[in-house]
């Protein structure tokens, strides 16, 4: 594993680690985004035995002790895996999340309770300020959220547009949306809610420059644009009667 560190938006680093999944969907990486700034956050924190790798990276741009918030989208190993290892190593930092899943995972598993945002709640970082914006099974889990970066306009978008492979580009204004659908489309990882696409237009609305992914390269451009052409994929996906 080989784990680099790129700033992808201004205060704001993409955190890699290139793997192999056996059995799994071979090539693949592992993101996180830290946003520094007087105090600073961590989006993402890998699974727990990359909690190493992810922390000798965190290091290189500031100490990990002054980390603040611990973020996450949803409850899930490669999102808060080794949520208790950054709080022990960060004892200022407290997990970041939506209500929803503050009540129902992150409040019992993490050593310090969470602060949990509600929808369209704003938490400055100092310079940069982060919003959190309900998600609800998009791309799924129930307590699912993303948080928009207000500044620099970047969506730290979690599991959308997940590309598979390790030979991806820290950033790119290429097109990530045929190989996140190439990737999409052996293993459905979406939930389809039947108001996805009223959620994604929201997401669209605020008018991101950068898309931070979780999976593959961030992006950078007219994010509205590419939501968009997102939602009519899923739509053709489901077909006229919204059913898959």
């Amino acid at each position: 594993m080989a784990t680099s560190v790129d700033e992808v938006a201004d205060g704001i680093y993409r955190i890699s680690t290139s793997v192999t999944i056996p059995d799994g969907p071979g090539g693949f990486t592992f993101n996180q985004y830290l946003v520094t700034d007087e105090e600073p956050l961590l989006f993402h924190t890998g699974p727990r035995r990359m909690f190493s790798l992810v922390r000798e990276a965190v290091s290189r741009v500031l100490p990990v002790e002054r980390l603040r918030y611990i973020g996450l989208s949803h409850f899930e190993a490669d999102e808060c895996g080794s949520l208790n290892e950054w709080l022990a190593v960060a004892p200022a930092a407290v997990p970041v999340c939506g209500r929803i899943a503050a009540l129902v995972s992150v409040n019992d598993v993490a050593d310090r309770p969470a602060r949990a945002l509600g929808d369209g709640e704003a938490l400055s970082l100092g310079t940069h300020s982060v919003r959190w914006l309900d998600t609800p099974h998009l791309p799924h889990a129930w307590e699912c959220g993303l948080l928009l970066e207000t500044r620099t306009r970047t969506l730290l978008c979690g599991d959308l547009f997940t590309q598979g492979g390790t030979d991806h580009p820290p950033l790119t204004e290429s097109d990530i949306l045929e190989p996140s659908e190439a990737f999409r489309a052996p293993m459905d990882y979406f939930a389809h809610a039947k108001n996805t696409r009223g959620m994604l237009e929201r997401l669209a609305s605020e008018k991101p420059a950068t898309l931070a992914c979780m999976h593959g390269s961030a992006w950078r451009g007219d994010g509205a644009r590419l939501l968009r052409a997102l939602a009519d994929a899923l739509d053709r996906d489901q077909g006229p009667a919204g059913v898959a």
